[in-house]
């Protein structure tokens, strides 16, 4: 089970004196990925324009860009809302990145009230993501955001 109490206290200290958005999210990615068992990619959209580019990740290649009517990711950034997704072959217009992909928790990234893109967490296991990880990474997203609010939106 992930200590989201610990991560959170972590990702402060990792990103506190950093000024630097694009390491910052590069350092958040990282931080999460390594810290989470059972998933094969961790990554950040950003949001450019009228769709998602992708951003700092950890795993294999990644669609590139995702519309904001496409995909668990585009749901969640059209939404404002997470994206828990028990199996994603099951979910209507899922974009299949990574075959070996099952399962998927997208959080939107909100700074000043406005999107700036979403986190992107995939699972080769079905039902991987439970509503304690949903709570969890929806608040070291809000750290993450807060952190960032005196900064650039990331890149």
């Amino acid at each position: 089970m992930t200590d989201y109490n610990l991560l959170d206290s972590q990702l402060h200290a990792l990103l506190d004196e950093e000024p630097d958005a694009l390491a910052a999210a590069a350092n958040f990615v990282a931080l999460l990925y390594n810290a989470m068992p059972d998933i094969n990619w961790l990554g950040i959209y950003v949001l450019r324009g009228d769709e998602l580019v992708l951003g700092p990740f950890q795993g294999k290649p990644a669609c590139v860009h995702i519309r904001l009517d496409e995909g668990v990711c585009g749901a969640a950034a059209s939404s404002l809302q997470t994206q828990r997704v028990a199996d994603v072959q099951a979910f209507p217009g899922h974009i299949v990145c990574d075959p070996d992909s099952r399962s998927e928790l997208v959080v939107p990234l909100i700074a000043h009230e406005r999107l700036i893109g979403v986190l992107d967490i995939d699972s080769p296991t079905t039902r991987r993501f439970s509503e304690a990880d949903q709570v969890g990474v929806e608040k070291l997203c809000e750290s993450f955001c807060t952190l960032q609010e005196t900064r650039k939106y990331f890149i």
